[in-house]
């Protein structure tokens, strides 16, 4: 008899009609078929209940969990107002947390965090570390220690991210490279908050001109205000294109766009076809959004990000990517069966491309799958509660020893 190590017996896979069983071997789904017959070291028998790929959060500001009760809400205020148009005083406002940044508390709330990812089946996230004066490298310290810790269970990509600023913030360019050589995964910018568009264009040509030097994708936070006339968007994906960096340069929040002109808006999407840049929508931290819609209807690829758990901008979130949907299913006014399954690929296969992380189920995948509670998306959405099973790298997690750790 073949030999495995892990066999889900009777899943119920999306868009299959009948139940399959699920054989895996070496990190790996080795088979996908009705009734295998594998001598396997672990058994979950999923009773027709609903298996799929794991969840995927692409941006969280790991660095910043749970400091709510360090700031004050004049940050969320700002942020949440009409239209968003004191953006920019909130990220002032909130970037006095750092001035109490140290290593030691930030590594404690972090591990609570991405236990919690695991604990709801969220297997990768990319998280970003402020890298500025006031932060110095200690965030950074931080999340590349949880990153290690939790390697083979929760994959977390660490992103050097220049929060306030490169040019109105002196040594951050020194900063970012040396985040970048002591092992950060990913280049981060904000050029927007920068005093002009000169410098947001510098702002992004060093972000790209670092990540070229080490190899790395780009991710940035473009246009997230009530502002219009703002256009970071473009000028990175023609960036993007401009490097050869297409499928490696991902757009985050981009909540401008929600006021642009149509006939520019769909100019734009155009241009983020052309770089292959993925957009991350938080719909549940602002009052603006991205065109989740429109984005996606003209082949763009969407996700959906947690952005904040318990800190200035967003007082909740849990890691639970679900519960991202959930609400992302409320404010995007996305209800109908097929608009759900939309919603739930983005959380899972689309944030999955977004971070060039490959989250299929089919034989030869990696093996990071999520056993529901619940027997369809619909109702696996309604609930949005812990999934019974949860198996990364092809290996059944201790949900029991993440609890611990996350406090629960």
């Amino acid at each position: 008899m073949a030999q495995c190590d892990v066999l889900i017996k009777r899943a119920r896979l999306r868009g299959v009609p009948d139940l399959q069983d699920i054989a895996v071997r070496d990190g790996r789904i080795a088979a996908i078929e009705p009734a295998l017959t594998f001598d396997a070291k672990a058994v979950i028998d999923a009773d027709g209940r609903l298996v799929t790929e794991s969840f995927a959060n692409p941006h969280l500001h790991l660095c910043k969990v749970w400091t709510l009760s360090m700031v004050e809400d004049e940050a969320r205020e700002n942020y949440h107002g009409e239209q968003m148009g004191k953006a920019m005083g909130a990220i002032e406002v909130a970037s006095r947390v750092k001035a109490n940044y140290a290593e030691s508390w930030i590594v404690e709330n972090a591990r609570r965090a991405v236990a919690l990812a695991a604990i709801y089946g969220n297997l990768h996230i990319r998280a970003f570390a402020d890298v500025d004066s006031k932060a110095r490298l200690e965030g950074l310290n931080a999340l590349l220690k949880v990153r290690d810790e939790f390697r083979g269970i929760v994959d977390v990509q660490v992103v050097a991210f220049a929060q306030d600023g490169i040019l109105r913030e002196p040594g951050t360019k020194d900063l970012m490279r040396e985040a970048m050589e002591r092992g950060a995964d990913v280049v981060g910018g904000i050029p927007w908050i920068e005093y002009t568009d000169a410098a947001a264009a510098e702002h992004i040509a060093f972000c790209f001109d670092l990540a070229a030097e080490f190899d790395k994708d780009v991710s940035m936070l473009l246009d997230d205000a009530g502002d219009p006339g703002l256009r970071t968007l473009e000028m990175f994906a023609i960036e993007a294109i401009k490097r050869g960096w297409q499928g490696r340069a991902l757009a985050h929040h981009c909540r401008a766009m929600s006021l642009y002109p149509k006939p520019y808006l769909h100019r734009l999407i155009g241009t983020l076809r052309a770089a292959d840049v993925s957009v991350v929508s938080d719909p549940h931290t602002g009052p603006l959004h991205a065109c989740v819609q429109e984005l996606l209807a003209e082949g763009v690829n969407v996700c959906l990000g947690q952005d904040d758990i318990s800190d200035a901008y967003y007082p909740f979130g849990r890691n639970n990517m679900l519960e991202v949907v959930f609400l992302a299913s409320h404010l995007l006014w996305m209800m109908s069966r097929e608009e759900i399954e939309r919603l739930y690929d983005l959380a899972t296969v689309n944030a999955g491309k977004a971070i060039n992380v490959p989250l299929k189920i089919a034989v030869g995948s990696p093996a990071n799958l999520v056993v529901s509670r619940e027997r369809d998306v619909l109702e696996a959405v309604r609930f949005h509660g812990e999934p019974l099973h949860v198996i990364s790298h092809g290996k059944v997690v201790d949900l029991v020893r993440l609890k611990e750790i996350a406090g629960r």
